[in-house]
């Protein structure tokens, strides 16, 4: 039974540390919005833009993701839900693509959906700057931000938020 109880400590210590509640002045934030062909994501409170970053997308940024490895940024509703310290782009947040739909259309077409969709920073490159990467679209289908704001998303959106990404 004691192991039970540390179990349950444990798992609710990970999940408070894993998704800060905001502050107390700020607004909750109800959804993510990303808007691809702007290439913009804005934080919305009570259909309220609060904030809005530039983001780049996957290496082919036009068209929903249809498969693995098409290098596409989905497009549809998803949660995000679970976040993560990433060696390779500092924070990362992950979105719950495939959806029910989007694992529909790939087992129509005999194809893997794909997986692993993260709102992400970018990475410490001595050799490529960090406004090299911010400029262009260069992911493998996540939505990739700059460190700064990717801090500041993380600090407040916390998982379990509604995530829509549009055309």
């Amino acid at each position: 039974m004691r192991w039970l109880f540390a179990v349950f400590c444990f798992s609710l210590a990970t999940l408070s540390l894993a998704s800060p509640p905001p502050t107390s002045t700020e607004k909750p934030i109800d959804k993510v919005l990303v808007i691809k062909s702007e290439r913009k994501l804005h934080l919305i409170s009570r259909n309220e833009t609060l904030k809005s970053y530039r983001v780049s997308l996957g290496k082919q940024p036009v068209g929903a993701k249809e498969r693995e490895g098409d290098l596409r940024t989905p497009e549809g509703f998803y949660w995000i839900n679970w976040r993560k310290i990433s060696d390779k782009y500092n924070l990362a947040m992950h979105i719950s693509y495939p959806n029910a739909r989007d694992s529909e259309r790939a087992r129509a077409q005999g194809v893997k959906p794909g997986n692993m969709i993260m709102l992400h920073g970018t990475p410490v490159d001595e050799e490529y700057p960090e406004w090299f990467f911010h400029t262009l679209d260069w992911t493998e289908g996540c939505i990739a931000l700059k460190n700064d704001d990717m801090r500041d998303l993380w600090s407040r959106v916390p998982d379990g938020t509604l995530i829509e990404i549009r055309p």
